[in-house]
């Protein structure tokens, strides 16, 4: 028996208890010891990303592996793990050409003749699991892909964010940018994911690290961990801003809110040559581009999801990091709650004047 948030239908959450199966050859029973709240999670409470229901979402977290299938040979009991959405069957054309976060990981999940992973603890009924993890519940049952070993002297609080919010920005800058020292980035979006690009920009040795929020709370955040410059994203002259603080242009503008405007603004910003790459869920409507100068000038968009991360090995470096003081999690970090408050968390996300909410499990 477990205790999960459950999304029974479109608007928010109740409390529930659920009931997980025994682990298959290669699934892992992890007892869930935190987890972040995303704007990713938002955007299917509030239904602008379907799935059926009911499901349970999270999908940011870290535990201690209580169980393992017959066949696990990544992980044992007591291991302290941090969970990945990004599953990868270890086999396809994306994972062997090296672009793990590509994986469709259909073989990291239950077939539809199996029992399913997650049941209803009163009549047995099944409930979906999110994004391969359904994180936001006393246990996981995943696939041994999904999760990785970390330092067991790592706060799993801490570690639980690096899952989705510090991968998904932080590897835009180490993996999907490539950014070098000294370049100019520009981060649009100072919520965990942007926070995260800010604080591996300012590891990589970026030269000038703008930050672009419509909130100031957010922009002083961003200085905190790294920003050399901010700028008010409803500014009438922010994109003047940036050319002049950049000297005509940067080399990367990182998306990290998923909004048409603010895609549309990384794209402005950038100098010849220089790349956009959009991380926010964007509405399913949304189309970004490049107009025939910006072609003619060598700029480049892209889309990067999760980072492009090959989590395996970027998690237990980004945990190194922190560890080492290069990679300050505790500023990303605004509060922690208890599961009975995850709606309220949510609320205050959507005010948009703070950084992470944490669920923190007993």
């Amino acid at each position: 028996m477990a205790k999960a948030a459950i999304l029974e239908q479109v608007g928010s959450l109740t409390i529930g208890e659920v009931e997980l199966a025994d682990p298959g050859p290669h699934e892992v029973l992890i007892d869930t010891k935190a987890c972040g709240l995303c704007h990713s999670d938002l955007h299917f409470i509030e239904g602008a990303y379907p799935h059926p229901l009911p499901a349970i979402p999270g999908h940011e977290a870290a535990g201690v592996v209580r169980a393992v299938g017959s066949e696990v040979k990544t992980v044992k009991p007591g291991d302290h793990v941090v969970s990945c959405l990004s599953a990868f069957c270890g086999h396809c054309e994306f994972c062997v050409t090296g672009r793990m976060a590509l994986c469709m990981g259909a073989d990291t999940r239950r077939s539809a003749t199996e029992t399913p992973r997650i049941k209803r603890l009163i009549d047995k009924s099944p409930v979906g699991q999110m994004l391969n993890l359904s994180a936001f519940c006393e246990q996981m049952l995943i696939h041994e892909h999904a999760c990785v070993a970390i330092d067991k002297d790592m706060p799993l609080d801490r570690a639980a964010i690096i899952g989705c919010a510090v991968t998904t920005g932080a590897g835009a800058i180490f993996n999907a940018c490539s950014v070098v020292p000294g370049e100019a980035v520009a981060v649009i979006g100072c919520g965990g994911v942007g926070l995260a690009a800010i604080n591996a920009a300012r590891i990589t040795g970026a030269g000038k690290v703008i930050a672009i929020d419509p909130i100031p709370e957010k922009r002083a955040l961003a200085e905190t961990l790294g920003a050399t410059h901010t700028v008010d994203a409803m500014a009438d002259d922010a994109v003047e801003q940036v050319m002049k603080i950049s000297g005509g242009g940067v080399h990367h503008a990182i998306e990290a809110v998923g909004r048409q405007a603010s895609a549309d603004l990384a794209v402005k910003i950038l100098r010849r040559g220089g790349t956009a790459t959009i991380l926010g869920m964007m509405p399913l409507d949304c189309k970004v581009g490049l107009g025939a100068m910006d072609l003619l000038s060598g700029k480049k968009l892209q889309g990067a999801i999760m980072g492009m991360n090959h989590f395996p090995v970027d998690l237990p470096r980004l945990v190194d990091f922190y560890m080492r003081g290069l990679l300050d999690l505790d500023t990303i970090i605004a509060e922690r709650i208890p599961l009975e408050k995850i709606n309220e968390g949510f609320e205050k996300m959507k005010q948009g004047t703070s950084a992470r909410s944490v669920v923190v499990f007993d």
